[in-house]
C-alpha cells in the first residue's frame, strides 16, 4: 500500500464523500486519532431517494477488518445509527466524526471548513475505487487520475 497523505481543506469533502474513502481525523489539540471508512449505499434504479454514505469506525487491531457501523451520512447530516450503531451517540468516535461532519464536509454558518483544529489524512488508496495511488498528485489528493475525472473532482488534482 503507498503511503496515505494529508488532505488540504478543499480536498477533504470530495476525498471523504467519493463513495470509497478511509479516513484518519486527527485532533490537531490533543493528537486523538479515529479511522472511519466511508462508503456510497449502491443507487437503485428509478429511486428517488437521497444519496447516502454509510460509516464505520475502526474499533479493533486489524485495520481491513475490524470496522463496525456507527451511523450514515444523507441530506448533509451525519446521522447516529442507533439500535444498530456499535457505539452510542456519546462515544467519542461518534462524536468526532458527528463533529467533522457539521464543522468541515457541511459547515452551515458560513460555509467555510474548520479545519484548524484537525488533520484529515487518506490512506493511500483512491477515495473512490481503492486501488493504490501512485501518480504523486494523486496521492497529494486521494483520487486517482481516472477516478477524478468520473467523479467530477478533476479540478482537486494539483501539484501539493
Amino acid at each position: 500500500m503507498s503511503a496515505g497523505a494529508k488532505l488540504e481543506a478543499e480536498q477533504i469533502k470530495p476525498y471523504t464523500l467519493a463513495g470509497n474513502a478511509t479516513v484518519t481525523l486527527v485532533s490537531a489539540a490533543t493528537g486523538t486519532r479515529f479511522t472511519f471508512k466511508v462508503r456510497k449505499a449502491p443507487e437503485r434504479p428509478h429511486s428517488t431517494a437521497p444519496d447516502t454514505w454509510f460509516v464505520k469506525v475502526l474499533a479493533g487491531s486489524d485495520n481491513t477488518a475490524d470496522y463496525r457501523y456507527i451511523g450514515y451520512i444523507r441530506e448533509g447530516r451525519f446521522i447516529h445509527g442507533a439500535g444498530k450503531s456499535f457505539a452510542t451517540k456519546d462515544a467519542p468516535s461518534v462524536i468526532a466524526f458527528a463533529w467533522f461532519a457539521r464543522q468541515v464536509l457541511f459547515p452551515s454558518a458560513n460555509g467555510t471548513p474548520r479545519t484548524d483544529r484537525l488533520e484529515v489524512w487518506h490512506e493511500g488508496a483512491c477515495g473512490r475505487c481503492g486501488r493504490k495511488l501512485t501518480v504523486p498528485e494523486s496521492i497529494a489528493t486521494g483520487l486517482g487520475p481516472e477516478c477524478a475525472t468520473k467523479g467530477g473532482f478533476g479540478s482537486m488534482l494539483r501539484a501539493s
